[in-house]
């Protein structure tokens, strides 16, 4: 078996495991059906092994013929990535970017900025991978990420984006309902959102601290009791806009809210960090330089520090 394989073989070889027949691969590659066939007889070969068990309704890839479809998959994103980063070397910014943020973020603040962006560069497509749980950016499950932590991992690249500070929010009919508190001991009497999975939940700071707002670290009560939980943060805010009670929230957040009101505005939560996060292989990217840049340039508008 030879050291090194075709490119060409193995591209063919893609089409075919991902169409399931000859016939099929040859149509998206747009050669004939011979022509794919001897160029998978001729990988096999040069293999020492059968890629494909071949029956009369298609092909099915053998054990190693797995083994090599992960491993082509994962060639030919390097190759696209490649000719990415070579096309936008001579052109404009263009090309797909894949991001991974929170749902806070993601669903609210990014979103209000994405058309701006678009109408920036037309040649730009996003996909927005809205979730609390991290993809790995090392294994090119996305490209970018807004996150709330300093990445660790020493391939990644992080910048950071924006400072971000929480208040107590509640609607305004809630408050013109309950009256707004003068008092951190008047939250004791006031419905409160926090976030949970359940009454086994373990307060967080950053979200939870409305709970034991202007207490003292020694003081002996409980926790304030929630009368919702919610298990992310636009959850929450739609709670409170919709009058369930007084949210700890990011200002950010808050700040899109019609409806809301800062109540106690001396009292204010845990501050978080967010970055932006890339790997280092894209440094030199134009597309993921003018997304970072735009929303950096978002930030600095907005004061949100």
């Amino acid at each position: 078996m030879n050291d090194e394989l075709h490119w060409d073989r193995l591209r063919v070889f893609l089409a075919v495991a991902e169409a399931g027949s000859f016939t099929r691969a040859a149509e998206r590659l747009g050669l004939s059906q011979s022509a794919v066939s001897r160029q998978i007889g001729a990988l096999e070969e040069e293999l020492g092994t059968i890629l494909f068990h071949r029956h009369a309704r298609g092909l099915v890839l053998t054990e190693q013929g797995e083994v090599l479809l992960q491993a082509a998959r994962e060639m030919a994103e390097r190759i696209n990535r490649a000719q990415a980063l070579l096309s936008e070397s001579r052109e404009r910014p263009a090309g797909h970017i894949r991001v991974n943020t929170t749902v806070g973020l993601g669903t609210i603040w990014l979103t209000s900025h994405l058309a701006e962006f678009c109408d920036l560069y037309p040649e730009i497509t996003i996909s927005l991978l809205v979730t609390d749980v991290d993809l790995d950016l090392t294994l090119r499950e996305a490209d970018v990420a807004i996150r709330l932590s300093r990445p660790r991992h020493p391939d990644l690249v992080a910048r950071r984006l924006m400072t971000g500070h929480t208040h107590i929010y509640g609607s305004t009919d809630y408050l013109d309902r309950f009256g707004r508190p003068s008092h951190p001991d008047d939250l004791d009497r006031h419905r409160l959102v926090a976030n949970g999975e359940g009454p086994t939940f373990v307060p967080t700071p950053s979200l939870n601290w409305v709970l034991v707002a202007g207490r003292d670290p020694d003081d002996p009560r409980p926790p304030r009791r929630a009368t919702l939980t919610v298990n992310n943060v636009y959850g929450m805010l739609r709670a409170a806009e919709r009058g369930v009670g007084l949210a700890s929230l990011p200002d950010y957040l808050a700040h899109t809210s019609f409806r809301l009101e800062r109540v106690l505005p001396e009292l204010e939560g845990p501050t978080f960090t967010a970055y932006f996060i890339y790997p280092s292989e894209l440094r030199h990217s134009k597309r993921i330089a003018v997304f970072r840049d735009f929303l950096l340039e978002k930030v600095a508008q907005q004061s949100v520090r």
